[in-house]
């Protein structure tokens, strides 16, 4: 699918975590290569802790500070672009859709081409994602998401009222089933608990969504719908957009 990369690009990272923390100085550095105008808007409301220094993407001298501040203001300041950051979790469907509105911020008559990427560790989530996705217009939504060791990287497509290709929760349907959580429905108790995840796991789903951004902001094209992998056996399975596998 072509993208038109001169209308510019309207950026929103949902999560700067575990893999999100390790997309945004992708996400920035594209944007500053490819000489587009680009608008970046990280959001996140949790705080960096001791433990997190384990598998993400931050230094001791940020503990104690919102996730999604430190990944803007460390990232937009040495590529020079507007820093914008939201220290909250994104939960109720109208500030998301307020978010991926092209209307709110022109770069031109036509806008500028959104893209929306989920780097969440929850499925409610995702199906808030997945709501305000089937209700836009013109959007490119990418989902990460990933285990200890294992993981899959989507992107869904919607063009002129249509979807062209499947998001996330329209491939792995059971994301849409249950009663999972928000991140501040949680209690203390319920968010000590997570999921297991390696600092592998989220480079590796990390560098596919970059290459992904390549394509769009850089190459102006679309070719991957979804990549399935592996860091343990170091596999990853693609799907083209334009029909087979690699």
């Amino acid at each position: 699918m072509k993208v038109n990369r001169y209308n510019g690009f309207k950026i929103i990272l949902i999560g700067a975590g575990g893999t999100g923390g390790y997309i945004a100085p992708h996400l920035y550095r594209i944007a500053f290569a490819s000489g587009c105008t680009a608008r970046i808007i990280i959001a996140d409301g949790d705080i960096v802790e001791e433990k997190n220094l384990i598998r993400q993407n931050f230094a001791a001298c940020d503990i104690g500070k919102n996730k999604a501040q430190v990944m803007a203001e460390r990232y937009a300041g040495t590529f020079g672009i507007e820093t914008e950051y939201i220290p909250d979790f994104i939960e109720d469907k109208k500030t998301l859709e307020r978010l991926v509105d092209s209307n709110c911020y022109y770069y031109n008559s036509q806008g500028p081409t959104v893209i929306l990427i989920g780097a969440v560790d929850n499925n409610r989530s995702r199906q808030l994602c997945h709501e305000v996705f089937k209700e836009t217009r013109n959007i490119i939504y990418i989902d990460s998401g990933n285990g200890e060791y294992t993981g899959q990287v989507v992107c869904g497509v919607r063009k002129n009222g249509r979807t062209i290709t499947k998001p996330v929760a329209g491939i792995y349907p059971d994301i849409l089933q249950g009663d999972e959580k928000f991140p501040t429905e949680l209690s203390c108790a319920e968010r000590s608990v997570s999921a297991p995840q390696s600092i592998a796991a989220n480079l590796f789903a990390s560098t596919i969504v970059a290459s992904i951004l390549y394509q769009l902001i850089v190459c102006g094209d679309l070719l991957v719908r979804k990549t399935t992998f592996s860091s343990m056996t170091m596999n990853s399975k693609t799907l083209l957009s334009r029909g087979g596998n690699r």
